[in-house]
């Protein structure tokens, strides 16, 4: 039987820039790839992650289009006019787009993922011309593909309520924590050496609601022997977390703009609690990772977070400061068989979710459209 010929349009994905998309791509690129019935993979690189793309997936076809990522109306030109003759030289049965957008003329049927709103519930986290090129650059993608992947029934939602496309449509696939956080790693950095911590694992986007922690932190700081740790990058809401900053008590906040991969692992299994404040998620992939590797959650009902966490984490009012700062002083005097049992019955739940399974549900639907070509 000849194997399924599938392009992947990887022109969206900036290392180490993307945030949960790009997990979403090279863990559901690995799950392919170790499928019996794996496909032919022929990746569509930009000039910024060819060579991680070459070097993590040597059996795959790498195509190049040389094109700079980084420019958001360079990649969309070549997204639209190089891609399709890329795609037409290459062959292909069908080509996946995950990062939202799609050419709008294709040789090939395509389906696309879409991760979730964001910007149509809080424009606040983009800019105007950014929001407007998403205006047509989204539904263009999803009327024109043939399906259409959501990362959580909640992203299915807002796909449905905000690009138009019947719920048929719209398959979920729902993501999954690497099981390396579920195994033993080494210790946290030795900044944090000496008291136990709080973490959050977030880019200062205004919906990640990062400004509020520090604020609700601040509140309860003098009764709790705990640092605040903070991993993420400057993003648009920074001013409302950096004026939060200035009034946090001196050495008790530490930010981190990234960590290596096994350091960010040892970070999650040695918090004390992981705090996620997030008003918007298309699935909250943090606070599974967080279930995964044994530290007990505080977050929101916001969104898909829910999906996530079940009766599994503990949540919060992410809208109100001091609501906020309330639960999080009631998380910490938790009795300790208390927060055991919360910490198992997610270790648990987030055991459930993986990649392979992920991958079959999106496989499924790339081999039906395939077979429609």
């Amino acid at each position: 039987m000849t194997a399924v010929r599938l392009g992947v349009n990887a022109l969206f994905y900036l290392p180490g820039e993307v945030g949960g998309s790009e997990t979403y791509l090279r863990e559901t690129l690995r799950a392919l790839a170790r499928r019996p019935d794996r496909p032919d993979l022929v990746l569509f690189t930009n000039a910024e992650n060819d060579r991680v793309l070459r070097a993590e997936f040597p059996a795959a076809e790498a195509v190049p289009t040389g094109i700079a990522a980084t420019s958001r109306f360079a990649r969309i030109l070549a997204e639209q006019f190089q891609l399709p003759r890329l795609v037409r030289r290459a062959r292909l049965d069908v080509l996946w787009s995950p990062g939202y957008t799609a050419p709008a003329f294709c040789a090939c049927p395509q389906v696309v993922s879409v991760l979730d709103m964001q910007y149509k519930r809080f424009p606040q986290d983009v800019s105007w011309l950014a929001a407007r090129a998403m205006d047509v650059l989204y539904p263009l993608a999803a009327r024109r593909a043939v399906a259409v992947a959501a990362i959580s029934e909640f992203a299915k939602t807002e796909a449905v309520r905000f690009l138009g496309v019947p719920p048929e449509k719209v398959t979920t696939t729902l993501l999954a924590a690497d099981p390396a956080f579920g195994a033993a790693g080494g210790p946290p950095p030795p900044e944090l050496a000496g008291a136990p911590y709080l973490l959050c694992v977030a880019h200062t986007y205004p919906h990640k609601n990062v400004g509020l922690l520090v604020r609700a932190f601040s509140r309860i700081a003098g009764e709790i022997p705990h640092r605040l740790v903070l991993v993420g990058k400057p993003r648009f809401g920074e001013p409302e977390v950096a004026a939060a900053l200035k009034n946090s008590p001196a050495g008790r906040v530490v930010r981190f703009p990234g960590l290596p991969w096994p350091e960010l692992i040892a970070l999650y299994r040695h918090a004390d609690w992981f705090v996620f404040p997030s008003l918007y998620e298309g699935f909250g992939l943090p606070v599974l990772e967080a279930m995964r590797a044994g530290a007990p959650v505080l977050t929101t009902r916001e969104a898909s977070i829910p999906e996530i966490g079940g009766d599994a984490v503990r949540y919060a009012d992410g809208r109100d400061e001091a609501a906020f700062a309330a639960a999080l002083r009631a998380a910490l005097a938790l009795p300790a068989a208390v927060r055991a049992g919360q910490i198992e019955a997610a270790r648990r739940r987030a055991e459930e979710f993986t990649w392979d399974a992920s991958a079959e549900r999106l496989w499924s639907v790339l081999k039906q459209v395939a077979n429609r070509k």
